[in-house]
């Protein structure tokens, strides 16, 4: 498992991307945060948990940011 440090959460969608990236591949923002909390991974695009958080597409997401 990659460390929380690698990634770095938009604070438009979510997303989570690596820290070189300097625009978020889901939304196109380019407002970030390192203070985020945990992780959900959503593979398929027709999953319910896509649904309830608003997710636009399968990605890596935080649970939380501040």
């Amino acid at each position: 498992m990659m460390a929380k440090s690698v990634f770095k959460a938009c604070k438009n969608c979510k997303a989570l991307t690596l820290q070189e990236d300097a625009v978020c591949p889901v939304c196109g923002s380019s407002s970030f945060t390192d203070d985020w909390e945990g992780m959900i991974i959503i593979l398929n695009d027709q999953s319910e948990i896509m649904q309830l958080i608003g997710a636009k597409k399968p990605w890596r997401y935080a649970i939380n940011i501040k």
